[in-house]
């Protein structure tokens, strides 16, 4: 089972050179149930990166294009007049699918961003006073671009806490970039997979039985400890006015479940935990904005404080 996520990795590469950390990400999400925010500048691959996760699991995915005019009931799904029965009847939207692809989430209205948390949270969308649930699994992607605001809509802490992961997507390095060049060079289209060579490996059923084993990973009482004064550390900072709260501390535990889980162990370590640290806390805190004027990073905070953490031996 372990191989097949392996595989995973190797049929999206034939698409997406690098990236291996955001393709990790979404995986992990998939494996506890999260949800995944990919940021990155346009161009780096986010949209093909979740298509060719997709493409290899085998799973029904969905793209919508967050835009300022998208309404609520266009993600969820509404009611819809029936004429020849004289009945409404529920029409789903595209949040019915395995992985859902939340292209720039921030370019669509607060009241458009929060018709997910519900599916987010309880897998399931009310309409008509009626609950839907969503199939098993379900993801939702969203991408961002960290460097334009204009037009924008940030989520809010709310709807931050809700993803597992946030994951930031780098400009490639220049092999990298070569091999893109040279692939799109030999004909590499984008928007055929298949012709690219990505085939499915895996599909519903195997998530579902690789999430049953992630489940059996152990957690020692130090680890869970350390995972608690890690989180603990971000309330107490002097450069964060808003630290990881229990559900962080939660999240981050069940990440490094997942990531032992595919590193080929069924228990987890402090170095695990630090593998998993900065994506799965960096969208959970909030700088003081005397931090932010002197240019400090929450990475870069977040390093400071797994660097004085004690560590269990």
């Amino acid at each position: 089972m372990r191989e097949r996520f392996h595989q995973v990795r190797r049929e999206v590469a034939k698409a997406v050179v690098g990236q291996d950390g955001a393709v990790t990400g979404v995986l992990i999400g998939l494996l506890v149930r999260g949800h995944v925010l990919l940021e990155g500048v346009p161009g780096v691959a986010k949209t093909l990166l979740v298509r060719s996760i997709s493409a290899s699991l085998s799973l029904d995915t969905a793209r919508v294009q967050f835009t300022p005019d998208l309404m609520p009931g266009d993600v969820t799904g509404s009611l819809v007049y029936d004429s020849t029965t004289g009945d409404f009847t529920f029409r789903e939207g595209p949040v019915f699918t395995h992985l859902m692809l939340a292209d720039e989430i921030n370019r669509t209205p607060p009241k458009t961003q929060a018709s997910l948390l519900e599916a987010m949270e309880e897998r399931q969308v009310s309409v008509d006073g009626i609950g839907r649930p969503l199939p098993d699994p379900f993801l939702v992607a969203a991408t961002q671009n960290p460097v334009e605001y204009e037009g924008t809509y940030p989520l809010p802490e709310a709807q931050l806490d809700r993803f597992l992961l946030k994951v930031s997507l780098d400009l490639p390095q220049r092999g990298e970039e070569i091999e893109v060049i040279r692939r799109h060079s030999a004909g590499f289209n984008p928007s055929d997979l298949a012709d690219a060579g990505v085939r499915a490996v895996a599909g519903a059923e195997e998530v579902l039985a690789a999430r049953r084993a992630v489940w059996q990973v152990t957690v020692s009482p130090e680890v869970i400890a350390y995972i608690v004064d890690v989180a603990r550390a971000t309330r107490q900072s002097p450069s964060f006015q808003l630290g990881v709260s229990p559900r962080g501390a939660t999240a981050l535990m069940n990440s490094a479940k997942a990531w032992a889980w595919l590193s080929g162990r069924d228990f987890v370590t402090p170095d695990d935990v630090k593998a998993l640290a900065l994506p799965c806390l960096r969208h959970r805190v909030s700088l003081r904005p005397e931090a932010s004027m002197d240019g400090v990073a929450a990475d870069d905070v977040l390093q400071g404080i797994l660097a004085t953490v004690p560590v269990p031996r």
